[in-house]
């Protein structure tokens, strides 16, 4: 079971007060006031000690204190030496609990501040009520604006929340799409070269032997794209042989290496280059690579004997991929001439890059050969890329 226990700063706060006001009850006689008896220490303990649960209970501990302090005025005490329980109860309430309720517990504490200056003839009445005016009012300003502060607080910290989860997403949505390209353009690769092996493995043995070759190298090459995503997602103090750079991201100069692979898993990959060749921000250069990468992936899956072209042509403000597999003969592509929305972590992934990059993706039919295209125009101008998105990633 639950235990109902005050929080320690309010409880050291409440005993702290209950100090403050048996010192200050020393000076009663002082100030033509009774001396303190058992009920006066008594009355001041039942004025502050409920303090320690304010924030728990705001409202009736404001309301009890107050009812303690009617109770201690009317006996003839000092008010002043027992009024710092009720100001902290009416504080409370304001910073805690909506205006209406702290309204009422506002006027409450002004009302018993004029009824004790009633009691006391020698008392200055247009004084009092000032004072009844002044003091609570500050009270609940203080309060309100603690509690608008407190409310403020708690949106930013919400709103702050908010976007770590959705960075937390996108990076997820990015590891998930490098991790696709990276493995599944080299598992495909390495699939149809373990097949091809193994099946001219006793008829053709130098054909098996080149296969074999090709399926170490595409390993080793997936092998070191992993590790550099490692690298990149590991802290910079985790991050093995510091002041090492990274491994270059894979760019537009390695579509030769790509093309070659591709063409020794049995299709027939034609690489042209147009335009004035030039090296290109990281995260283009990247962004071109993996579509690229993960159109010759679907080749090798859904078309592995299709005649594919991959053209990369350099303009003055763009750069433009295509991969094209028309084969009139069997109409047979790459990729689907729709795909259902949501699915295809493959596809999702090329339109995401696009993007990110502004640049424009298409997917569909070529012409009328019966074909398909994957085409990919990437802005290079400085105005096209954001520089936050220009990192390597």
């Amino acid at each position: 079971m639950h235990r109902f226990r005050p929080p320690r700063a309010d409880l050291l706060l409440a005993l702290a007060q209950t100090t403050v006001a048996v010192l200050l009850g020393q000076e009663s006689v002082a100030q033509g006031r009774p001396a303190l008896d058992l009920l006066g220490y008594a009355l001041i303990g039942l004025v502050n000690l409920p303090g320690a649960f304010r924030t728990r209970a705001p409202v009736a501990v404001c309301l009890l204190v107050h009812a303690a302090w009617i109770v201690f005025i009317t006996a003839g005490y000092w008010p002043v030496a027992n009024s710092f329980g009720p100001m902290l109860a009416v504080y409370t309430v304001a910073s805690l609990r909506p205006l209406r309720a702290s309204a009422a517990c506002t006027v409450l504490m002004g009302a018993i501040w004029v009824y004790a200056g009633l009691l006391d003839p020698r008392s200055s009445m247009p004084a009092v009520v000032a004072q009844a005016l002044v003091w609570p009012a500050a009270l609940w300003r203080f309060g309100v604006v603690a509690r608008r502060s407190a409310k403020l607080a708690r949106r930013l910290r919400a709103e702050q929340e908010e976007r770590a989860r959705r960075e937390v997403g996108e990076e997820r949505g990015r590891i998930a799409r490098e991790l696709h390209d990276v493995v599944a353009h080299h598992m495909s690769v390495i699939s149809v070269q373990s097949g091809l092996a193994q099946f001219v493995f006793e008829s053709d043995p130098p054909t098996a032997r080149a296969a074999l070759a090709t399926i170490a190298g595409t390993s080793a090459e997936a092998m070191e794209e992993m590790r550099r995503m490692l690298r990149l997602l590991r802290a910079p103090d985790e991050r093995d042989g510091v002041g090492v750079p990274d491994a270059p991201m894979p760019g537009l100069a390695r579509l030769a290496e790509m093309v070659e692979r591709v063409r020794a898993g049995g299709v027939p990959v034609e690489l042209r280059v147009s335009g004035a060749e030039r090296p290109l921000a990281p995260g283009v250069e990247l962004c071109a690579y993996r579509v690229v990468q993960e159109a010759l992936t679907n080749v090798l899956k859904h078309a592995p004997g299709a005649p594919t072209v991959v053209e990369l042509r350099y303009g003055v403000h763009q750069v433009t991929v295509s991969v094209t597999n028309a084969d009139p003969a069997t109409g047979e592509g790459a990729i689907p001439a729709r795909v259902p929305s949501g699915t295809g972590h493959g596809l999702i992934g090329m339109r995401e890059r696009a993007k990110l990059y502004g640049g424009t993706i298409s997917i569909g039919p070529h012409g009328g050969a019966g074909g398909y295209e994957v085409r990919l125009d990437l802005p290079t101008s400085p105005r096209a890329v954001r520089p936050e998105d220009d990192r390597t990633r």
